[in-house]
């Protein structure tokens, strides 16, 4: 029985084809040009081979059409939009190292930055094994935006030292001509961001090597997303000690109410106040970080008359509040809010990018048929200004 073509070779195939009649149809239409030319009538033969050459190519094009019609309905993916799976699977060297007889040693693959973390879309998982079976189903999964809101960087070292802002007193003022002038103070802080690693591994039956689904779905579904489910919490919560990363909301200066702003009596009020706070320390926030459920708070409040103030149930845009992304999250506590200039308060240094590797020798692998699967990634995590980030409680609304 002959290999089934993939979608993207049939498209290829239609497209060489499309070309070949289109040329063909140049050439007839050069010699007839050439002919009228000289004042030579084009021949009826020639018309009708024309004619033909002409409709075969538009066959051609509309079978062309209706293919890439189709692959992006599916969801063909390129190169870049292969999941971590896909690219571990589809790896020469990991082909080489799952077609042995029976595989020995250890195998590694990068398998990219962890932002590119993303299986919501179907494709090819190679040519390794083309198994008939069902595709694995996905576990429900957290949506990652706090790394989404930082400044990106890379390191080639353990640590990355720094000044933290600790202050700055602006003594500029008018001065007469010839007079001393004053001076300014701004006040650093020597810091250092060590670089520590996230890491969790797994064991399972040599088998899984020969299953590509299988084991991109391991990967996916379970070893990477369980480093960026860690990975958002140390972000947003790590306590800085031991081993942890040094979290926004630890570093972030504690809420309090500006001087002469109106009380707040909802959580939507408290939540402008602390944009107010980030704004008079002279940073632009541009992010505000919310539990769902108090997000949920938010968008239901309604007027007098039951309308809606915030949320529409019709409406397709991306959740904001006075043009600020707002970014829900279960990885924020419940009646907290955090709102910064985060762009501008914090880096991420990522030192090794995600890394899967496969080893048959650990343990008693050998003697049980196993194989553990480890994933780490190894990032560092600089805060710059904690008067750009603000963190406290949400007011309960009145009457509860």
């Amino acid at each position: 029985m002959p290999e089934q073509k993939t979608a993207a070779e049939l498209a290829a195939e239609v497209k060489r084809d499309f070309e070949t009649k289109h040329d063909k149809v140049k050439e007839i239409a050069e010699k007839a040009l050439a002919e009228a030319e000289k004042g030579t009538p084009l021949a009826t033969t020639a018309k009708e081979l024309a004619d033909e050459a002409i409709t075969g190519m538009n066959e051609a094009k509309a079978r062309l059409d209706e293919l890439e019609q189709k692959m992006a309905r599916r969801g063909v993916q390129s190169n870049e939009q292969r999941t971590a799976g896909q690219i571990f699977v589809e790896d020469d060297g990991f082909k080489a190292f799952a077609g042995q007889t029976r595989p020995r040693g250890r195998f590694i693959a990068e398998v990219k930055d962890i932002t590119s973390l993303t299986t919501d879309a179907p494709g090819s998982v190679g040519t390794l094994v083309r198994p008939d079976r069902a595709a694995p189903v996905e576990l429900p999964r957290r949506r990652m935006t706090i790394r989404a809101l930082i400044a990106p960087g890379n390191t080639g070292s353990n640590s990355v030292e720094y000044d933290k802002e600790k202050g700055f007193t602006n003594n500029a003022a008018p001065v007469a001509e010839g007079a001393l002038k004053p001076q300014s103070e701004i006040q650093y802080e020597e810091a250092v961001a060590h670089v520590r690693t996230i890491a969790h591994w797994m064991r399972a039956s040599v088998q899984i090597l020969a299953d590509a689904p299988g084991l991109r779905s391991m990967i996916d579904n379970r070893l990477r997303y369980g480093l960026a489910y860690v990975e958002e919490n140390q972000l947003l919560n790590g306590s800085g000690t031991g081993q942890n990363l040094e979290g926004l909301v630890t570093a972030a200066t504690a809420f309090a109410a500006p001087a002469g702003a109106a009380a707040a009596d909802q959580e939507i009020d408290t939540v402008r106040l602390m944009m107010l706070q980030v704004a008079l320390a002279e940073y632009p926030p541009n992010g505000i970080v919310l539990n769902p459920i108090n997000w949920h708070n938010i968008e239901t409040l309604k007027d007098t008359t039951g309308r809606y103030i915030i949320g529409n149930p019709q409406g397709t845009l991306s959740p904001t509040l006075w043009s600020l992304p707002v970014v829900a999250t279960q990885a924020m506590g419940v009646g907290k809010s955090l709102v910064g200039a985060f762009d501008l308060a914090a880096q991420i240094f990522d030192r090794q990018d995600a890394t899967v590797e496969v080893s048959t020798e650990d343990q008693d692998n050998f003697v049980k048929n196993k194989v553990t699967i480890r994933a780490e990634e190894r990032l560092a995590f600089a805060i710059y200004r904690e008067e750009a980030l603000v963190y406290g409680d949400l007011a309960v609304p009145s009457g509860e």
